[in-house]
């Protein structure tokens, strides 16, 4: 069974998860026919290999670290940290700390 997403106009908390983190999956938020946005969460020593998102997308570290590897260049990702990916930028991902990310993904092709 799917779980409920936010309803427009409804609050919802995204403080870091703390100690629930390790106990935590990822939760899709919301999608809206331009928009989607996803509570990431990876535990440490997961890892998403090389991909591509048809869309633009941004990843905000909300806790923990993360090696993110963007065209062959890899940055660590910590608490605070944001970055924008252009549609069909090719990205990886490996957490070095639980991590939970917030995810948006834009749904409208880039112009």
């Amino acid at each position: 069974m799917a779980l409920p997403h936010v309803a427009p106009g409804e609050i919802t908390r995204l403080e870091p998860l703390g100690e629930r983190l390790t106990d935590t999956v990822s939760t899709a938020l919301f999608k809206a026919a331009q928009l989607e946005v996803v509570r990431l969460v990876l535990p440490r020593g997961h890892t998403m290999r090389e991909h591509r998102v048809q869309c633009e997308i941004t990843l905000q570290c909300m806790e923990g670290a993360l090696d993110l590897t963007v065209d062959g260049r890899t940055q660590r990702m910590q608490a605070g940290d944001l970055v924008y990916l252009a549609a069909g930028q090719p990205h990886a991902l490996a957490a070095v700390q639980d991590t939970s990310l917030l995810l948006t993904i834009c749904l409208l092709p880039a112009a």
